[in-house]
């Protein structure tokens, strides 16, 4: 068990007390939380989690260890991780390492002990706000000058911190489709989803000018998911309305779905305090079906501003709280959905909208 004593401090100043788990060291960033039961090494390395500490509501993180297959990117995303049971002993023969081992690697401080419970009620009254996670300094008044320092997320561009410094591709190059994807902070398994389905994928970095994409000539083009403020990426906005006017085939995932509302004038806003998990409710409003989905999103698209919007429709609402989970482009082959269809460990109850992009496609 972890003896070494760390402090959570919340911009706040709400102080919970635990012990140091991975790296000893201070950590800072957007305090969220996650739902999942399981899939906690996705999480830890999905870039839309970057800048943020996170909050396991699950009890027990790491008991099944790491296995490298199971990375959604290069590297760990989150700046730190908040949790109740840090279990560092795992008896999966698949694994390759203990989440101890993972962690210290990968330079990543924690803080496990606490009761979870507690900071999940005081975030979702309170709503999301900085947060500072230190197992070197336990001097409250010194963390609390160091956190003033952190600047909010509203307002950030985070996608040029994650997104692929060269363009790279995936899959089979004799494939029957070709995607240029701008990589916002893309997840492997969207990739891979894209090559079950016989698709050659060429991934480009957030900044790629339009007249870059098109000469992969592509017969479809992915805007991916990605941490950050979508009100402050006129870069993508300018980049996604280019595409639209070139009317090939768009789909956009998360960040992506924000990015293409805003290309047709409708706004984003930041959420009370995110949806993070793997069973958010979401209604496809074409079909009448419901979907179980995996979210993580600190913003969402104005769903008053859509509504009144002739360039684009609703196709799926959440049924927590009625926000925009999915739209589509009028007169455009191009939609988007706010959740994330690629899930892994899942649920896939959405991957269909690969399918649907395809078929767009042919």
């Amino acid at each position: 068990m972890p003896t070494t004593p760390a402090i959570l401090l919340l911009e706040d100043g709400t102080t919970f007390h635990g012990f140091a788990c991975g790296k000893i060291g201070t950590a800072t960033g957007e305090i969220c939380f996650n739902t999942s039961m399981t899939g906690y090494q996705e999480l830890f390395t999905d870039p839309s989690y970057f800048g943020q500490l996170l909050v396991s509501t699950n009890v027990h993180v790491g008991n099944y260890g790491v296995k490298a297959s199971e990375d959604e990117s290069n590297q760990i995303q989150i700046a730190g991780l908040i949790c109740r049971d840090y279990t560092n002993s795992f008896s999966r023969k698949q694994a390759d390492s203990s989440i101890e081992d993972y962690f210290i690697k990968n330079n990543l401080v924690g803080i496990t002990g606490i009761d979870t419970r507690a900071v999940v009620r005081h975030v979702r009254e309170k709503g999301a706000m900085n947060a500072i996670v230190s197992s070197e300094n336990t001097d409250i008044d010194a963390l609390k000058k160091q956190l003033a320092t952190v600047p909010s997320m509203e307002g950030l561009e985070l996608s040029s911190k994650v997104t692929t410094k060269e363009a790279y591709t995936y899959g089979n190059e004799n494939a029957k489709y070709k995607i240029a994807a701008l990589d916002f902070g893309i997840k492997k398994n969207m990739l891979s989803n894209f090559d079950d389905r016989d698709c050659y994928v060429k991934v480009f970095p957030a900044n790629t000018s339009y007249d870059e994409l098109r000469k992969f000539e592509a017969n479809g083009y992915f805007i991916s998911n990605g941490p950050g403020d979508p009100s402050v990426m006129d870069y993508a906005v300018e980049t996604v309305k280019q595409i639209l006017a070139d009317d090939k085939p768009l789909f956009g995932i998360c960040l992506g779905n924000q990015i293409l509302a805003r290309a047709v004038g409708i706004p984003t806003y930041k959420l009370h305090h995110g949806h993070r998990g793997g069973n958010h409710p979401v209604k496809n409003l074409k079909t009448g079906k419901c979907e179980i989905t995996t979210q993580n999103h600190g913003f969402a698209v104005d769903m008053e501003a859509l509504k009144k919007s002739d360039k684009a429709t609703l196709t799926h609402i959440n049924l927590n709280d009625n926000s925009v989970e999915g739209l589509e482009i009028v007169g455009k082959k191009a939609f988007s959905v706010q959740y994330h269809p690629e899930a892994a460990p899942g649920p896939h109850d959405s991957r269909y909208l690969f399918d649907d992009f395809i078929k767009l496609m042919s």
